[in-house]
């Protein structure tokens, strides 16, 4: 046997609205073949019975109704860094303050430690410096001029050169001036000679590149002429006058 389907489930205000209107059917069928008063009377009377209901029907949907909950309104929480953890007990919807980090104080400013200067030659180990090395200055030579050999027609000239300092010196110039531009000079040892009429100019060879330190090179030159008259009348090395012309 086949189940029978269950039947819809009748609200509050559907049953209302039924015995309203059995009621109204009664009261129409209490008063049939009535004059027109009563009909009147039955208007006004469904009239009221329609206004009940419709007060009835409103009473029951407010009551019907549930209330809208309120809306919940949360806190705006605090941003990040101005909440700190909160305490046990604490409502979660309530900002705590932010916690307020605690003052660090500056460090003290480290001690500044001069480290002194090593003296210079003293005991920690650092070499003093050397002092710069000035050369020392080459003294001036001197020259002694002679007459080594006479002949009837020439004679032989010997010029030491000697340096009374301890630095050797590579260069010199002797100058020798004869009287008359007729004079010749050769058979020259230990320079070069050059001449500018009468004036004869001798500078180092290779064997007397140098004049050593406290010691003294020589140059020999033969002159050729009359005898008579033929001496320098000049001598000089490096612009310094010689020694000897007067023998």
């Amino acid at each position: 046997m086949p189940a029978t389907p269950p039947q819809p489930r009748r609200t509050v205000p559907i049953i209302v609205l039924d015995r309203i209107v059995s009621i109204a059917r009664a009261v129409r069928r209490a008063l049939p073949g009535r004059g027109r008063g009563s009909w009147a009377t039955w208007v006004a009377l469904v009239a009221a019975l329609g206004v009940l209901v419709a007060t009835a029907v409103s009473v029951i949907g407010v009551l019907r109704t549930p209330e809208a909950p309120a809306p919940l309104t949360l806190n705006t929480p605090p941003p990040v860094d101005e909440v700190g953890t909160p305490p046990v007990g604490t409502s979660r919807g309530q900002a705590q303050p932010a916690a307020t980090a605690p003052t660090t104080s500056a460090p003290p400013p480290a001690a500044t430690t001069t480290a002194a200067a090593p003296t210079v030659g003293s005991s920690s180990g650092v070499p003093s410096p050397t002092a710069p090395t000035i050369a020392p200055t080459p003294a001036a030579l001197r020259a002694d001029f002679a007459v080594a050999e006479r002949a009837l027609f020439s004679y032989r000239a010997a010029v030491t050169i000697s340096n009374a300092g301890q630095v050797p010196v590579p260069l010199w110039k002797l100058v020798i001036t004869l009287p008359r531009e007729s004079l010749s000079v050769e058979s020259v040892d230990g320079a070069q000679a050059s001449r500018d009429g009468a004036v004869w100019t001798f500078v180092p060879d290779g064997s007397t590149g140098q004049v050593p330190g406290s010691g003294s090179v020589q140059v020999t030159f033969r002159v050729n002429g009359t005898a008579v008259g033929s001496a320098p009348t000049g001598c000089s090395i490096d612009g310094a006058a010689c020694t000897g012309l007067d023998d």
